[in-house]
């Protein structure tokens, strides 16, 4: 089996939750090659991982993947939308801004008949054909936990916190994965949380964490939710001189954060990170389905992966697959 074939295992069980509910969509007629938009707001290794998702997906279904990014942007979120329905695609596979004010334009788009599928995030009502997530949530509990763990193990139970969100970005998934990470260092009577800020960008998070280490001295664990702020909290407390001092736990996963975990300096501990290729792959693979007029469950949600300074196999067989899907 090969390294790619390992890394879409998973595929084959969730591939079996896509046959639930109906999703709505147009009927066509199939002989004609599709052309699937698959649209991310952000250029990270999450985001292209995700892409490799959907191209693999595409390649193995015979359609053709128009890709694009909205950089964050929703005007030019809009743009791109009303640029897809003038070309007539036949399906927009998005990871929305927002959940309210994405709604306008991908409502038009369903109005002539385009089927929306939704990942990363969604938006409200029942617009979406399908929705394709990583349990927001969970992600940040299982950092929170291998937190605990590290705080009883090296702290003696004792620890002032400093989280890094992004809430102005992507409300609903910040406030999921910061609820799950307080809500697991929160059964520990000796960890107090000293500061919140919102930083998603490595430059951002660098700053904001070095102000906070600088304004709160006792700071011992940092914890970032995206991966963005990781590496900025892990740069910030090199920066520092803080190294073996503070600690930094976070959540995605990427090739950099990989090699921090992997390094001698004993800043990052363990991060949970999503699975962008499975969930690309099934986000193309359930539009496919509701242009075949087949059924796809409403919602699947996929569970993260820990990889942690205290299994520096797990990390480096992590790499390997990095390695492999970016030849």
């Amino acid at each position: 089996m090969s390294t790619l074939q390992r890394f879409i295992l998973p595929l084959t069980a969730f591939s079996l939750l896509l046959f639930g509910t109906s999703g709505c969509g147009k009927k066509t007629d199939y002989s004609v090659k599709k052309k699937i938009a698959g649209i991310v707001f952000q250029e990270d290794q999450f985001f292209r991982l995700v892409i490799f998702g959907m191209r693999e997906a595409t390649s193995r279904n015979g359609v053709e993947l128009l890709e694009a990014n909205s950089a964050g942007k929703p005007d030019k979120e809009i743009q791109l939308i009303n640029t897809y329905i003038a070309s007539g695609v036949d399906a927009i596979v998005v990871s929305p801004l927002s959940a309210k004010a994405s709604v306008s334009a991908l409502s038009r788009a369903r109005e002539k008949g385009i089927v929306v599928i939704t990942y990363n995030t969604t938006v409200e009502g029942d617009l979406a054909a399908a929705y394709i997530e990583s349990d927001q949530r969970d992600l940040g509990r299982t950092t929170g936990k291998a937190a605990c763990e590290y705080i009883q193990r090296r702290l003696g139970g004792q620890a002032k916190i400093a989280l890094l969100a992004f809430q102005s970005q992507a409300p609903e998934q910040s406030t999921a994965r910061v609820g799950g990470f307080k809500e697991e260092v929160g059964r520990l009577p000796g960890v107090a949380i000293v500061a919140e800020q919102d930083a998603w960008l490595a430059e951002q998070a660098v700053k904001k964490a070095g102000d906070i280490l600088t304004a709160n001295p006792g700071v011992n664990i940092l914890w970032a939710a995206n991966e963005g702020g990781t590496v900025g909290a892990v740069m910030a407390v090199k920066n520092a001189g803080k190294a073996g001092k503070v600690a930094v736990f976070g959540t995605d996963t990427g090739e950099q954060l990989a090699d921090f975990l992997l390094a001698d300096d004993q800043v990052l501990q363990a991060v949970t990170g999503q699975r962008p290729f499975e969930i690309g792959s099934l986000a193309v693979e359930s539009a496919v389905k509701v242009l075949k007029g087949e059924h796809v469950s409403k919602t699947v949600s996929l569970p993260g992966m820990l990889l942690s300074r205290q299994n520096p196999e797990e990390v480096r067989k992590f790499k390997d697959r990095l390695k492999e899907l970016n030849k």
